[in-house]
């Protein structure tokens, strides 16, 4: 019996793309950046490899316990949506839509048209400022907060004593039925919080309301299989529940490494797929290096603990989906190579791939799927 859990450490970039200012990124490295903090210390992924991965300036293992590899986005963008998509199999050549000058009047006019409620900000923003700043006129007046950000999403924030959170997830699914075509976003987010003014708090109640993908991912083909597809934190969000036939959600990167081993533990065939968001909406948006640090070095702590218990027959896949680099000049997502590490296979240095994709036809042939979507096995 077979079983592939991938990990995704969402926004652990490590160095930037070629193409980078095409996407408005420079001199963005996410793990370079942190490795710089008192507060990080990565030796067990050090001794998988990490540091033998090519462009990586962190300690080499002369013996790496882990095949490893560079990966390049191939897909025209650095979101969420459109990496985990890539991992999945699909390369995404168009990007999605962004609104760097905020949503078309049109496109307002109806969201409050259908929801009966007045909109406030509509510009880029980031979510922690647009409650500080918008927060309390929402209260007295019950209007929503939109907002988006580089990335191609919809984010609605209101206060959970103002908005019902299941009203606000309402209220999510008439936008993503708007947005479609021209406007079809990558994700519709649910953005709750609490608290009074100025120490307003985003609640874990998120919820990300995601377009549906537009072909088979890697999940489809080992679903379709017989097998089990289990979707550990937002990633049944990501792919709109398509291909999922089990899925659990998470509160913080500590619940979803705990809910990661609970997995590890069960009776199944298939793929485990696994996201650890803490990195990128606490600490890489926010521009923490040394939270981010701390982060990295919890994982790299925990790490041990699951492959001790991990079964033959069981990978571990260890990956990202874009970066976040927390100290450069955005608080936005930057466009880097991410890392790939494969724990279970032999210790090759694969070098520097052109695709994400790579890991879904990795995976699938590992699984013993007829799938490569749009990538290459890597072998």
């Amino acid at each position: 019996m077979k079983r592939v859990f991938i990990i995704v450490l969402d926004s652990l970039g490590i160095g930037q793309l070629p193409d980078c200012e095409a996407f408005g990124d420079k001199n963005c490295n996410t793990l370079a950046r942190i490795a710089k903090s008192e507060y990080f210390k990565a030796d067990n992924l050090i001794k998988m490899g990490l540091g033998n991965i090519d462009g990586v300036d962190l300690t080499k293992c002369e013996n790496p316990t882990a095949a490893v590899a560079r990966l390049a986005e191939k897909s025209m963008g650095k979101d969420t949506t459109i990496g985990h998509w890539e991992i999945a199999g699909i390369v995404s050549p168009t990007p999605m839509p962004t609104y760097p000058d905020g949503f078309p009047d049109e496109i307002i006019k109806e969201f409050s048209q259908k929801t009966g409620r007045g909109i406030l900000c509509n510009k880029p923003y980031s979510g922690t400022e647009a409650i500080k700043d918008y927060g309390r006129e929402h209260i007295k007046t019950g209007d929503l907060i939109v907002y988006t950000s580089a990335d191609s999403v919809f984010q609605i924030a209101a206060h959970e004593d103002v908005i019902p959170i299941e009203t606000l997830y309402e209220y999510c699914r008439i936008a993503r039925e708007m947005l479609v075509g021209e406007h079809a976003v990558g994700r519709v987010i649910a953005r709750p919080f609490t608290g009074k003014y100025p120490d307003f708090t985003r609640t874990s109640n998120r919820h990300d309301f995601s377009l549906v993908p537009p072909r088979e991912t890697l999940l489809d083909a080992v679903s379709s299989a017989g097998m089990t597809v289990y979707a550990i934190g937002k990633i049944n969000d990501i792919f709109a529940g398509k291909g999922v036939t089990k899925t659990v959600s998470t509160k913080s990167n500590a619940d979803g490494m705990e809910k990661a081993k609970k997995a590890l533990s069960e009776d199944f065939e298939g793929l485990c797929f696994v996201n650890l968001v803490d990195f990128d909406s606490h600490y890489g948006h926010r521009q923490d290096i040394d939270g981010y640090a701390k982060a990295l070095t919890e994982f790299d702590e925990w790490l041990p603990s699951f492959t001790a218990e991990m079964r033959e027959g069981d990978m571990l896949v260890i990956t990202a989906d874009h970066g976040c680099d927390p100290g450069d000049e955005s608080t936005d997502h930057s466009r880097e190579y991410v890392p790939l590490i494969m724990y279970g296979i032999p210790p090759v240095n694969y070098g520097t791939r052109g695709t994400f994709a790579d890991v879904a036809a990795t995976v699938a042939h590992y699984l013993g799927i007829d799938f490569k979507g749009d990538g290459q096995v890597i072998k």
